[in-house]
């Protein structure tokens, strides 16, 4: 698959990106990933420790841990978050999945707006397990904000900074729109065959809904919006995808 690197001990490959999270997973042949939803969000130590045991009790090893969607309290600093992220790949490096600066798992990671947590912690989490017959592409895409990874700081990258006008927003959703593309191909996928797609925002997304996500084809199972803000300051605007053929949800 272009752009895609397998991690054998887990039975996924992934785009490689940050050492913070990659652009994305896709299960390996024989394999397919699943996705479990917290009730509510699991503080960051406790969610790990309850995916450790869910893993288990599924027979599979910690390095099937493939992506996840955390949610924090409020969008950090750059220094902050850089510190949260060095804090959040300790533990995927005592698993055995972050070796020498590189690290598979997709992410993503936003705020909510309305009801934010106490402190970060998992919403969902996805991991491989092994196929079944019929379950065809199983890949999730990292979410991404308006501007590129891996420039050493977001400020000086953004897209339309600080700019929240409709037209700004448009220029902010055109650009994630496109990453996500490029993720997909480096996937071997494309919007057909995505069956969820989530947006975070707290501004208006309705001016550009028609002619920029569903032109082309990115909601043509919905769209799930979070009232959401990304994990940056003075980010505005993020998405993810997927094709999960199995998603449940943990009670709390």
């Amino acid at each position: 698959m272009s752009g895609a690197v397998p991690f054998a001990p887990g039975g996924y490959r992934y785009m490689p990106g940050v050492f913070q999270y990659s652009g994305g997973v896709a299960a390996e042949p024989g394999f397919r990933l699943e996705r479990v939803r917290f009730q509510r969000p699991v503080p960051l130590a406790e969610g790990f420790a309850r995916i450790e045991r869910i893993l288990a009790a599924a027979g599979r090893p910690t390095t099937s841990f493939a992506a996840c969607e955390l949610h924090s309290p409020a969008p950090f600093t750059e220094a902050g978050f850089k510190a949260f992220n060095e804090l959040y790949c300790g533990t995927l490096e005592r698993w055995g999945i972050y070796r020498a600066g590189t690290n598979p798992v997709a992410r993503s990671n936003t705020c909510p707006e309305a009801t934010p947590p106490a402190e970060p912690g998992f919403h969902a989490f996805c991991f491989t397990m092994p196929a079944s017959p019929g379950d065809g592409k199983s890949f999730v895409v990292a979410g991404s904000g308006e501007a590129p990874e891996g420039k050493g700081n977001y400020r000086d990258h953004i897209v339309a900074r600080g700019d929240t006008s409709a037209a700004g927003l448009r220029l902010k959703a055109a650009w994630v729109l496109g990453e996500m593309e490029r993720r997909l191909a480096a996937l071997g996928a494309s919007w057909a065959d995505v069956t969820a797609t989530q947006a975070y925002t707290v501004h208006d997304l309705h001016p550009f809904l028609a002619d920029e996500l569903a032109r082309r084809g990115a909601i043509r199972h919905g769209l799930t919006w979070h009232l959401n803000r990304p994990p940056v300051v003075e980010l505005d605007y993020e998405m993810d995808c997927r094709h999960v053929p199995v998603e449940r949800v943990a009670e709390a």
